[in-house]
């Protein structure tokens, strides 16, 4: 049998997806069960645009409910390593500086389950990630990327 995929979050972003779960089973599919059933009171099925968009939501559904559910299965928590500030580390927060601008930036470093750049948080699978994971504050770091490469100076780590 395939091994399954881990999947690496913190405490907080396991809650979250648990939470979407409820809110799935409990409110969505029976929404989305009763639009069924209101859509096949409109006659031929054949013809009936809303039942096949209910079906199609419920199938979205369905496979979102099984997604969850398999990402909470195979869940692996990070452990945030308190005592060590100086390491870059999944579940740690990096602040580097880019250079030669100075433009700093600031990032958690997150199992792709919780990732959101556009919140701060990368994929400990992203370029930028692999490249900052085990580094230390003051290290330059040469950052590959699709879009080319750039380097950084680990400013901060907590």
């Amino acid at each position: 049998m395939a091994e399954e995929k881990s999947y690496y979050m913190t405490e907080e972003g396991k809650q979250k997806i648990e939470e979407e779960l409820e809110e799935l089973k409990t409110v969505r599919r029976p929404e989305v069960v009763e639009r069924i059933k209101v859509a096949r009171g409109f006659g031929d099925l054949s013809e009936n645009s809303e039942y096949d968009a209910a079906k199609d939501e419920q199938a979205f559904v369905e496979s979102r409910i099984s997604q969850l559910e398999n990402m909470i299965r195979y869940a692996v928590i990070i452990e945030n390593d308190e005592e060590n500030t100086e390491v870059v580390q999944l579940g740690k927060t990096v602040v580097f500086e880019e250079l030669p601008d100075g433009d700093e930036e600031e990032y958690q470093i997150v199992g792709s389950a919780e990732a959101d750049p556009f919140e701060g948080r990368i994929s400990n699978d992203s370029p930028m990630a692999q490249s900052l994971i085990g580094k230390v504050i003051g290290d330059q770091v040469m950052v590959q990327t699709p879009g080319g490469e750039f380097e950084v100076k680990i400013k901060e780590v907590k």
